[in-house]
């Protein structure tokens, strides 16, 4: 069976919709809650290989750690931005939805579906 894991938020209404949907379908993913056990920078590398996003596109740019971190700086590279998010956890976009071999930030919570 393909691996099924959601970096889930309980905190997070998209979350745990995109948490709901898939329980819907009979699908009960391994969940990761990256707040208490954030991913390093090299989980972090391959979460974007699989989402084939840029770092700066998994950035919550309305966390208080964005501004305070300077993130806007547009010549900060992929690993500064990396290891921002390694750091302060809480500017990983959530949900994101992992299956087999793809990936998807479930915003909104229904793109989990996509990798059904």
């Amino acid at each position: 069976m393909a691996v099924a894991r959601l970096y889930h938020n309980p905190g997070c209404s998209k979350s745990r919709g995109a948490l709901e949907l898939l329980r819907e379908r009979g699908l009960e993913p391994e969940l990761v809650s990256y707040l208490d056990t954030p991913p390093d920078a090299a989980e972090l590398r391959a979460l974007l290989r699989l989402l084939d996003l840029p770092a700066r596109a998994l950035l919550r740019s309305g966390e208080p750690e964005y501004a305070q971190l300077g993130l806007d700086d547009p010549a900060l590279d992929e690993a500064a931005l990396i290891a921002a998010m390694a750091a302060h956890p809480r500017l990983i976009e959530r949900p994101i939805f992992i299956h087999g071999d793809r990936a998807v930030v479930g915003r909104p919570p229904e793109r989990v579906l996509e990798l059904l």
